[in-house]
């Protein structure tokens, strides 16, 4: 990475160090750099390279694109490694050499990825699923035959961050081509519960094209093929079918279904704990906030339903990032509609606090800070701020 001669990425440094109570040599040891060298990058004498960067996230637990300067370093970085993920995928079958870890290294590096998507790091997992999904392609053909199905498994675990990357970042061809590597993938790990979180993954093609309603019936086609709901993951493999489907109910504005779908969710979230099963976050929560989804999508009178199924209500902590960001963007454009601008902002600023890659890439955020800033014209600086943040027109 290029220095930066007006210090941001240095300041930021500075800046979340303090919040996280380091001083400059427990920072530095913690990244394994020297102390000289962190203090040069704060101050904005040297430049930071990815794996210092990287390193420097880490140590304080948080995403390495807050340290960017803005969103186009962010987004820049992302869609350099789309021709990359595209080429591995090209070559699915034919794999080039190389080395191949261990089962439970690749395990680990599966589930640092799964974590990543959960927590919206986009650019964490463009920086190391080219790789990984070359190594899982790799590993498919050398691992004893005994362990190839739960290289299939994670092959299709390491697709979905990916994909998770792609569909956000507006590559829709290339997310469609990484979900039918899933799909190539899935009968090879011999899960039927895996195959209906393909199916779930799947619908974001049907998002992407707006053809919601062959969406819906392609879960519904899912919905009827998924194993019977007699342990935890086929309870939740289930469960968020429906709540997928009340989603896509909705936005085609089918009321009448979107209801059906979310009374089977909400039934079958209150039979397991809210909790991330096979990569997918499912429980009563996570229903709630659908319902919140269902009710936006569908407007009219259900905007104020949304207002009061999320009354006195947040997300509890133990939500992945990106689905409690999701609730606050969701619950703004519901506060928008009915005529609360200051609350939309506040919703607004808990998703970007909560979860910034996903909030400032999201249309809906850009749209809705566009309409705020025209409502509030003499307003505030901080909404100014926010709009320049996420690119709103």
């Amino acid at each position: 990475m290029p220095a930066d001669p007006h210090g941001a990425v240095g300041r930021r440094i500075a800046y979340h160090r303090r919040v996280t109570r380091l001083t400059q040599q427990k920072l530095a040891d913690a990244a394994n750099i020297h102390v000289g060298t962190l203090r040069k990058i704060e101050r904005g004498a040297r430049g930071v390279g990815d794996g210092v960067l990287e390193a420097l996230a880490t140590a304080m637990r948080i995403d390495p694109a807050v340290l960017l300067a803005d969103r186009a370093q962010t987004g820049s970085r992302v869609q350099q490694s789309l021709p990359a993920l595209s080429a591995v995928i090209a070559a699915y079958d034919l794999p080039d050499d190389g080395p191949v870890r261990s089962l439970p290294l690749l395990r680990s590096a599966v589930r640092d990825t799964v974590n990543w998507r959960l927590a919206a790091q986009y650019v964490q997992i463009s920086r190391h699923l080219p790789d990984l999904l070359a190594e899982l392609l790799r590993a498919r053909h050398t691992v004893p035959g005994h362990q190839r199905s739960e290289i299939a498994a994670l092959l299709v675990s390491a697709c979905r961050s990916a994909d998770a990357v792609a569909y956000k970042f507006g590559a829709y061809d290339l997310s469609a081509r990484l979900i039918e590597l899933m799909r190539w993938a899935g009968p090879q790990a011999d899960d039927n519960v895996l195959n209906t979180t393909i199916a779930y993954v799947r619908t974001e093609t049907f998002f992407a094209a707006g053809t919601h309603k062959r969406g819906l019936h392609a879960l519904e086609i899912a919905i009827d093929a998924a194993p019977p709901p007699d342990r935890a993951p086929a309870v939740v493999a289930r469960g968020a079918l429906h709540m997928r489907a009340a989603v896509l109910a909705g936005r085609a504005g089918v009321a009448d279904a979107a209801d059906t779908h979310l009374a089977e969710a909400r039934r079958l979230g209150d039979q397991v704990p809210e909790g991330v099963y096979t990569g997918t976050a499912f429980g009563p929560s996570s229903v709630r906030i659908h319902e919140v989804s269902v009710a936006v999508s569908l407007g009219g009178d259900r905007v104020q339903r949304a207002l009061k199924v999320a009354r006195g209500w947040a997300p509890p902590q133990e939500l992945p990032d990106e689905r409690r960001s999701g609730f606050y963007i969701e619950l703004a454009r519901a506060q928008l509609w009915a005529g609360l601008p200051d609350g939309a902002f506040e919703s607004l600023r808990n998703a970007r606090r909560i979860a910034p890659q996903h909030t400032r890439d999201h249309l809906w955020v850009r749209e809705d800070v566009a309409i705020l800033r025209r409502l509030k014209r003499s307003d505030a600086e901080s909404l100014s701020s926010f709009a320049k943040w996420c690119h709103a027109t």
